[in-house]
């Protein structure tokens, strides 16, 4: 099958679910607040703190570990970053891994619910999210997860971290307001910046992977979709934009196969595990990073 053939556009599935999209608008809604309280410091470190760790927790638990398993780690700490991750508004842990190993046993085809050759940029990029047939958690996908009590009830409940998240925030800026009123931020402002905006700019950068991962960038590997490495997006997702890299070779933990290709997400698991909180990571095998070096150096004298 060629990976660069056009396709013709698969429309949605089960139409647009209401009850989904509304909270997501409500999101960008919200953090159109920026115009009126305005920025402080304070507000702007919490919103990348928040943005970086939440980032970290779906690229490297969600993703490298609950979806591709490249790492063990003990049950109290993939419950800690499961929660982490559910911070971060993008449902639960639970149904985040399902829907993404569909992804890989169907990426580019017909099933592929988030395939921009399929369905186009957009449906792609955020609506296969709001397809009703999209709603379900499918548990047959993910038996070694859903054996797990904790992990279960963060997914039927997946509203209930991002609201805390949401009030600390507010708690934070109102008490920053009433002890360190120098730094001149407030319950609202922290709660617009820390919250809203955070999550926005952190859904649309995960939500890229999906999209413009398939779309920009270049391929080392011949596999059977169109994913593509793309350093911009590597930087902005710590890492993901090795995506035709992880395509390739999906269960090692390092998607950035190479020393130059930049991969934050790796680093801070390889921290994690000389401290023995994760162990087992695995590794990208000789032969493919020989056969990647291989590939490279037949661009090049292609381009020569």
């Amino acid at each position: 099958m060629s990976t660069n053939a056009p396709r013709p556009s698969i429309p949605a599935r089960g139409g647009i679910s209401w009850i989904a999209t509304l909270p997501f608008v409500g999101l960008h809604v919200m953090a159109l607040g920026i115009f009126w309280v305005g920025w402080s410091p304070a507000a702007v470190l919490v919103c990348l703190a928040l943005y970086w760790v939440r980032m970290f927790a779906i690229t490297g638990f969600y993703h490298r570990y609950l979806s591709h398993r490249s790492y063990k780690t003990s049950r109290w700490f993939q419950f800690l970053f499961a929660v982490v991750g559910n911070s971060s508004t993008q449902k639960g842990p639970l149904w985040w891994a399902a829907h993404h190993r569909h992804h890989h046993q169907y990426s580019d085809d017909d099933e592929d619910v988030h395939s921009p050759t399929k369905r186009g940029f957009l449906y792609a990029h955020v609506g296969w999210i709001f397809d009703r047939a999209n709603a379900p958690t499918r548990m047959r996908l993910i038996p070694d997860l859903a054996k797990y009590p904790e992990l279960r009830a963060l997914d039927r409940f997946d509203v209930l971290i991002p609201v805390l998240l949401a009030v600390s925030c507010f708690g934070l800026g109102v008490l920053l307001e009433a002890t360190a009123p120098s730094l001149g931020t407030s319950g609202i402002q922290m709660l617009v910046w820390g919250y809203f905006i955070s999550t926005v700019v952190l859904a649309h950068s995960t939500f890229t992977i999906n999209s413009l991962s398939h779309l920009l960038g270049r391929r080392r590997f011949e596999t059977t979709d169109t994913s593509k490495n793309n350093l911009a997006l590597a930087l902005l997702t710590m890492g993901e934009g090795w995506h035709n890299n992880h395509h390739f070779y999906p269960t090692s933990t390092r998607q950035g196969f190479y020393w130059w290709e930049i991969d934050a997400t790796y680093y801070g698991l390889y921290v994690l595990s000389k401290l023995g909180l994760i162990w087992d990571l695995k590794r990208v095998p000789a032969h493919v990073l020989e056969q990647g070096r291989l590939a490279g150096e037949e661009r090049a004298e292609a381009a020569a």
